[in-house]
């Protein structure tokens, strides 16, 4: 506690609280498009580099996919880099994020999550962050504007760790977050420059450098993607033992792959993913307050999926309630989805509820609600919160 104390506090909106993160990881290039709402961050590094407080070359570029194609080259180079987008700048870029992942090139871009067009939006879900699951990216999310800054520092550990060597998404909801002012406890430069000192490797030999066709035979190609998915597999325990060490230099307790709260006790669980969960959090105690066993599960860590943690601590729910601010059109909740998945064979019910689609406000009742509905049995397996 006394070390939490003595952290130096800062009133940052999440767009700022990533850009002072970014500032202190010490990238050397950056592109950026801007985009709703993820603009502000972008002009504050911008304001950071005018000011010489962070020595990086920021690249102007006339899209998102040019501003992944270009940290796309600087990080096979050798530097650092990043990148930031939302929504329809995320798909845009969609060809580039690809080839970042195929080729495991360490990166870091965060995702001020927006929906998707049409009809066009501004507003907050997760349609966008988790259209890129199968990209061969590291996805982590955060619940405020204290964890987007964290992730943002750990990201770029995570991502050039030489066990895993992959680009990182740091997602955090837009305007929920991105807009937001709280109180956020940072590091000193200090313990940052030892927490991630700089990157060591280079993916090309400078001394002996050769061109490499970026086409493989059959059998090549299905060795990578089997290696990528090892990988992405082994990124689990470095990314618990990343937090781990996180943890000790912060004084902050960091969660790992998911947060378990009160969840320990619970017969019933909500699982969430992003800021929607501190609303969860509120309505567990409200619901504990009327004798109600309930808990969260939160998902911090979306690729590689935490389903040993989730049948660890789902596992002897009554049911379990999933909320999803994404869908797959035809198939359903996506989260949703793989926590059934997860828990195949485990008779634990798992129930699905859709909400806040382009920002559709959600509230603790909500959870409430819902919740209550499962109890007296009057919740379907599917429910859209309209």
């Amino acid at each position: 506690m006394t070390q939490i104390l003595k952290r130096k506090a800062l009133a940052l909106v999440g767009n700022h609280a990533v850009a002072y993160a970014v500032k202190q990881a010490k990238p050397q290039v950056l592109a950026v498009f801007p985009i709703t709402p993820q603009t502000t961050m972008l002009e504050k590094l911008a304001e950071y580099i005018s000011s010489g407080e962070l020595k990086a070359e920021l690249v102007r570029i006339e899209s998102e996919h040019s501003a992944l194609a270009t940290i796309y080259g600087a990080a096979v180079a050798g530097a650092r880099v990043f990148t930031a987008t939302a929504s329809q700048g995320l798909l845009y870029m969609g060809e580039m994020i690809y080839w970042a992942g195929g080729q495991r090139v360490p990166m870091v871009a965060a995702v001020a999550t927006r929906a998707i067009a049409e009809p066009w939006s501004i507003w907050d879900d997760h349609q966008d962050f988790m259209s890129k699951r199968d990209a061969i990216w590291i996805q982590i999310m955060a619940e405020n504007v204290q964890e987007a800054y964290d992730l943002t520092l750990q990201a770029f550990r995570i991502s050039e760790d030489e066990r895993v060597i992959m680009p990182v998404m740091m997602g955090f909801d837009g305007f929920i977050l991105t807009h937001t002012m709280e109180r956020v406890e940072v590091l000193e430069d200090y313990e940052v420059d030892s927490f991630l000192p700089p990157r060591q490797f280079n993916l090309i030999d400078f001394s002996d450098p050769i061109g490499v066709g970026p086409i493989a035979q059959p059998d090549e190609y299905m060795r990578i993607r089997y290696e990528a998915m090892k990988a992405m597999e082994r990124a689990k325990s470095v990314i618990e033992e990343i937090m781990r060490e996180y943890e000790k230099i912060s004084g902050r307790k960091q969660y790992g792959l998911v947060e378990c709260y009160k969840c320990e006790d619970a017969k019933y669980a909500f699982v969430t993913m992003g800021a929607w969960s501190g609303d969860a959090k509120v309505a567990v105690d409200r619901l504990r307050d009327q004798g109600i066993e309930a808990g969260l599960l939160k998902i911090r860590v979306f690729r590689p999926f935490p389903r040993e943690k989730i049948k660890e601590y789902l596992r002897s729910m009554k049911g379990v309630i999933v909320f999803d601010r994404a869908v797959s059109f035809g198939s359903g909740g996506i989260l949703a989805n793989e926590v059934k998945s997860s828990l195949y064979g485990l008779e634990v019910p798992v129930y699905s509820v859709v909400a806040g689609l382009g920002g559709k406000d959600v509230r603790p009742l909500h959870f409430q609600k819902v919740m209550e509905d499962l109890i007296e049995g009057r919740l379907e397996e599917e429910r859209w919160l309209l």
